[in-house]
């Protein structure tokens, strides 16, 4: 155990405050898409207080598959964290499994996305359709892109883990489920804005 706990620590660079830099270096990442995130969310806010019509146009938006993929992304954050779980009690099956279930589930929310988006644009809502609709597919467009990042970077995690290729850098494990954690606040901030309205 101690020689594991050893190993794991000489797997990562420190930095000088004794936080790994990998994960110094996602939180640095982390910080730069708040920023993103809440410019795109406080001129949402901003254009909506200013103008009208926004209630009709988001009554076209579809609740109960929102709601799903809410259920969806937030049962994806607890299969990430018991990946985690995994590594820390070094059982690489386990690991496997909540990984690719993780996987699973952001490729389900990419589905339901890209189900709702076929929907709207067959009945004319497309970006110019008007400004809910160019922030309803800018907001959310932006976030299924970082959806498929997260899924890409825990398919790679995956495929490491089937090979035993990940045991040095366990540690990325944490790392990718900080970044996936991030992604599903964001939505839990966009729900309610766009869809609760």
């Amino acid at each position: 155990m101690k020689d594991a706990l050893n190993m794991k620590i000489e797997s990562m660079t420190l930095t000088g405050t004794g936080i790994p830099s990998g994960k110094a270096g996602v939180w640095c990442f982390l910080a730069s898409e708040i920023t993103v995130f809440g410019g795109l969310i406080g001129s949402y806010l901003v254009v909506r207080l200013g103008s009208g019509g926004w209630p009709e146009a988001a009554a076209h938006l579809s609740f109960s598959l929102a709601l799903f993929n809410t259920l969806v992304l937030l049962t994806s954050s607890m299969t990430m964290v018991l990946a985690f779980d995994a590594v820390e009690k070094g059982d690489s099956k386990k690991l496997r499994t909540f990984l690719f279930l993780t996987i699973l589930l952001g490729l389900v929310f990419l589905g339901v996305k890209a189900f709702e988006y076929a929907g709207k644009l067959a009945h004319g809502f497309t970006p110019g359709t008007g400004v809910f609709w160019s922030f309803y597919y800018g907001m959310t467009g932006l976030h299924a892109l970082h959806v498929l990042a997260g899924v890409i970077v825990n398919i790679i995690l995956f495929m490491e883990a089937l090979g035993n290729a990940l045991k040095p850098n366990e540690h990325r494990v944490e790392l990718a489920g900080l970044y996936w954690h991030f992604v599903d606040i964001v939505w839990i901030f966009l729900f309610p804005l766009l869809y609760l309205t």
